[in-house]
């Protein structure tokens, strides 16, 4: 038999969340995160105290910072150009495309770019956080099963980490060789992390190797995996429903045209998108129960009373199709209902979190966000996208693969015509 934990799944998130957000601030002890993120000294999984709350003021001010993300915008642009000329020379012919895993090697390409400075994997990095992500987002809250030795999971992390751990040092080496060649002028966050280390920062951030690979870890396995995921459900969500594709469509050629990409300074004008990237994220979260917080002392709430260490799960996903908070057709993709609402990504409002609130929010939201708009706007204003072999929107499967993270089930495969009048 298995240790039961004293759980709860509240119907009250801003009591959690706000209120009471600082009893509720910790991670609980997860081996995955053990394994995979150096004993938890990444910024997801570290418990509260001095060094989370160091290493989160390291990714707000130096690595997420507005200036920060800004810096990489002309790489950002230049991945996307090659993505979209890419995928048109493939659809030249008509060819059916494989859509989940073209969004995934580009979004990976771009997050690798900003958080390595490689544009090629030679190190073969990628994979294994791919397989280490994998082995976590199914698994990851389940201490038992991974302790279990019959399970083989906590064998597998251990190998997992152990290569990443390798080829993360051999990433770091080139960096240091580096380094005098780069005096700020091409640095990814590696580079940022490591002149901390080098100046001895004066905010007394404490960072050491290990300390700089599980925040590289960290933010390499989030930013790859939630943004395409979030990618490929709006455009599931798109071509499901052709009214909404219509508009979004219409909207990118009033604002941009048909003789050029979209760029980043168009994004403040493209208020549909913004609403079908919101009610995507609302029916289909890609954290469903964010990451679990943990009570650093007893309280009572409600009249409950909540033991110290208890594990809290905040169920975005029922938040996000509940009719009592989004009337009768919370079921159905409206991006319409955010019309008129203050309702943003932020985690203001309780209704829709889908970066968490708090002090545990995610640090990464602009960034996260720019890449998503950016895939989803170039996608569906440079190409017409069509489902395989007369397909009915209606047969469209959105089958979810649960765990984690909540992707889709089956890839997605679309027929791209480009539909731009100008080359790029």
């Amino acid at each position: 038999p298995y240790p039961n934990h004293r759980s709860l799944i509240p119907g009250f998130a801003e009591l959690f969340l706000k209120t009471h957000d600082l009893v509720f601030a910790s991670r609980p002890k997860f081996l995955a995160a053990e394994y995979m993120s150096y004993g938890q000294k990444n910024l997801g999984a570290a418990p509260y105290g001095q060094y989370w709350r160091n290493i989160r003021k390291l990714c707000t001010l130096e690595l997420l910072s507005n200036s920060k993300v800004e810096f990489f915008k002309s790489m950002r642009r230049e991945d996307l150009v090659n993505f979209v000329e890419s995928l048109r020379t493939t659809a030249q012919d008509g060819s059916l495309i494989d859509i989940s895993a073209k969004v995934e090697s580009l979004i990976n390409d771009v997050m690798y770019r900003m958080v390595v400075g490689l544009k090629d994997d030679r190190f073969k990095l990628k994979p294994n956080i791919q397989e280490g992500v994998s082995l976590t987002h199914v698994h990851g809250f389940s201490n038992e099963l991974i302790s279990d030795g019959r399970t083989g999971l906590g064998r597998r992390m251990k190998a997992v980490s152990k290569m990443v751990d390798e080829l993360l040092d051999k990433i770091i080496e080139e960096h240091l060789s580096d380094a005098k060649e780069v005096q700020g002028t091409h640095m990814d966050f590696i580079d940022v992390m490591l002149s901390l280390i080098e100046a001895n920062d004066s905010r007394k951030l404490h960072l050491g190797r290990d300390h700089v690979k599980a925040i590289t870890l960290d933010m390499l396995a989030a930013g790859m995996h939630t943004s395409s995921t979030t990618v490929e459900w709006v455009i599931a969500e798109l071509l499901k429903h052709p009214r909404v594709m219509k508009l979004v469509q219409e909207e990118l050629q009033r604002v941009v045209g048909l003789d050029r990409m979209v760029e980043e300074t168009d994004f403040i004008k493209l208020d549909y998108m913004k609403m079908v990237i919101k009610e995507t994220m609302r029916l289909h979260p890609v954290a469903p129960l964010l990451i679990p917080h943990e009570s650093i002392d007893d309280i009572t709430i409600k009249g409950y009373f909540i033991p110290k260490k208890s594990r809290v799960l905040i169920n975005t996903w029922a938040i996000g199709r509940d009719p009592n908070v989004w009337s009768s057709n919370a079921e159905e993709f409206y991006p319409e209902r955010f019309i008129g609402t203050n309702i943003d990504f932020q985690g203001h409002d309780f209704r829709f979190l889908p970066f968490g609130s708090g002090r545990r929010k995610c640090p990464g939201i602009q960034l996260g966000l720019k890449v998503v708009e950016l895939v989803i706007s170039q996608l569906v204003h440079c190409f017409n996208l069509e489902l395989p072999d007369n397909m009915s929107p209606d047969d469209l499967d959105m089958t979810e693969k649960f765990g984690i993270a909540l992707s889709r089930a089956n890839h997605l495969m679309v027929v791209p015509t480009y539909r731009l009048l100008a080359n790029l």
